[in-house]
């Protein structure tokens, strides 16, 4: 079942109650006016699975959203850029 405390004692001693639970690895359950609130676990305790590996950073540039057409082409129209600089915002000091 886990440790219970109130949330009045949690918010008191969060810190040694969590090193605690991360020691023995049981959940703790905070209530709230005699009710759960929330409950935690530390992390890996009960999952039994193994986290699942990460993508490997080769090849993810192959989604087309990166693709580039002709990449020397300018980003955008030149009256959008003059849209979004407008002039004497770089104004030479």
């Amino acid at each position: 079942m886990g440790k219970i405390v109130g949330i009045t004692e949690f918010k008191a001693k969060c810190i040694a109650l969590l090193n605690e639970m991360e020691r023995s690895g049981e959940p703790l359950t905070i209530t709230r006016r005699g009710k759960p609130s929330l409950t935690l676990t530390a992390k890996g305790a009960g999952q039994g699975a193994a986290q699942a590996p990460l993508a490997s950073a080769f090849g993810m540039l192959r989604h087309p959203q990166y693709r580039f057409d002709d990449p020397f082409s300018p980003a955008a129209e030149p009256e959008e850029w003059d849209a979004n600089n407008p002039e004497g915002l770089y104004r030479s000091r």
